[in-house]
């Protein structure tokens, strides 16, 4: 079995982002393999601890990713402020005998570093096609957590356990290891909160990560933390805004200054996403979409409707009223040209971590979230067999059957993109639906 077969029967998938297959990602050849460890959400703690504790493995799970796509350059983004981390992983690249392929570049501590397509041009000099994709300039790009995902996968360990960040207005602030399939609340619960009724929780981080609606879900492959907040904090009430409100707040209000485009990230590396126009677009908006399709642009970084914008409008929003209308009008963007170089004020506009974090009410819970021994023992788990981008996962078992910890449960259907699943616990199957598999504790 080869490493491409090894990382689709453990089902690795893209941990810290929208969950791509990653066999499927593997499949291409590439001149430049880079590791996203930007981590670029604030008060989300994961990929930095991983580096550090798990340097070795996540080196050679970049290194074997890197081979298998035949990369010509391994490069791990990570941002300058981790000095020690970024000194560790040099002495181990050094020690293995890799400095020959793999290397560390430094990233600034700006927002959103650890977007795909920035970090692509930060580590690479190159800007992705409008609408593309890395591959289209050369490049694969896998999360750090990911890395040492392929590097279990080559030893036959496939993904059970993920790990968590919980911060926020909480006694506790931590980072654990759980079974995936265990229910949110009870890691939720470690953070020292018991009752909710007064918090809201962001899966995620807090600039792209919604407000859940729901607490009774269970971990999947993609989750990355939990930030906890009073539901009276502003930033709740700000991501709390339904569509409809904030097409009514957005044509009483927008004043049309452009900031919301001038520190656009994709706008600044030479992409047309204009959201001001999009917010003047919906304020005469009579029903036709010409010249709209621009707003599919949007990497929804949420950066203008939650830093940029100066009078707390929702540009974001606005870019999401006509991707949804042009999505049911079957209406894709067309690029105009396939080579885009930066715009000249990039440099000058790109935006601090701190001031970000203190825009949005968090500077003082932008604490340490430490790595912690403690383990969540979940009496009952649900894999999800749709936590990744593509088809469901198909059940390979049925009501009444044992299974043991990471053994497989569900196999990806047939001539479709999609990922395997695991049992993370050892125990008996209790539901099967197109939407889960629900197993039972047994000792």
């Amino acid at each position: 079995m080869n490493l491409i077969e090894q990382i689709r029967n453990a089902g690795v998938i893209g941990a810290g982002g929208a969950g791509f297959p990653t066999h499927a990602k593997l499949a291409s050849e590439a001149e430049y393999i880079l590791m996203n460890g930007a981590e670029c959400e604030p008060l989300l703690r994961v990929d930095q601890q991983l580096m550090a504790l798990y340097p070795d493995e996540i080196i050679k799970g970049f290194e074997m990713a890197g081979r298998a796509v035949n990369a010509q350059h391994a490069i791990i983004g990570i941002k300058k402020k981790h000095d020690k981390v970024i000194a560790l992983l040099r002495e181990r690249i050094q020690a293995l005998g890799l400095a020959d392929f793999v290397e560390v570049k430094e990233l600034a501590d700006v927002y959103p570093a650890g977007d795909e397509q920035v970090l692509v041009h930060e580590l690479t000099g190159r800007v992705v096609p409008e609408a593309g994709i890395p591959i289209a300039v050369g490049c694969v790009v896998v999360n750090s957590e990911t890395a040492l995902n392929i590097y279990k996968a080559s030893q036959g360990q496939p993904v059970t356990e993920k790990y968590i960040t919980i911060a926020g207005d909480v006694p506790r602030r931590l980072t654990v290891k759980v079974p995936v399939g265990t229910p949110i609340i009870d890691v939720l619960k470690l953070s020292g909160i018991d009752d909710f009724t007064d918090y809201a929780v962001i899966d995620g981080g807090p600039m792209m990560g919604p407000v859940m609606k729901d607490l009774g879900g269970y971990i999947s492959k993609k989750n990355k933390g939990f930030i906890i907040l009073p539901k009276r904090h502003p930033l709740i009430a700000k991501k709390s805004t339904t569509l409809e409100q904030a097409r009514k707040v957005n044509k009483a209000t927008c004043e049309q200054c452009r900031m919301c485009t001038d520190l656009c990230p994709r706008y600044l590396l030479g992409h047309n996403m204009q959201p001001h126009k999009m917010m003047r677009a919906q304020n005469y908006f009579t029903g036709d979409l010409t010249g709209t399709e621009l707003a599919q642009l949007c990497c929804q970084c949420n950066l203008c409707e939650l830093f940029s914008c100066p009078a707390g409008l929702h540009p974001k929003m606005a870019n999401l009223f006509f991707k949804g209308l042009q999505q049911q009008e079957g209406i894709r963007y067309q690029r105009e040209k396939d080579v885009f170089e930066p715009r000249s004020m990039r440099p000058y506009r790109q935006v601090p971590s701190k001031r970000l974090i203190a825009r949005l009410g968090l500077h003082d819970f932008d604490q340490p979230a430490p790595m912690s021994e403690e383990t969540v023992t979940p009496n009952v788990i649900r894999i999800s067999t749709r936590q990744h981008v593509g088809a469901p996962a198909v059940p390979t078992v049925s009501v009444g059957a044992h299974v043991e910890a990471g053994q497989k449960i569900g196999e990806i259907a047939q001539d479709k993109l999609g990922a395997a699943i695991h049992a993370s616990i050892s125990g008996s199957v209790s539901e099967v639906t197109p939407y889960y598999i629900e197993v039972s504790f047994s000792s």
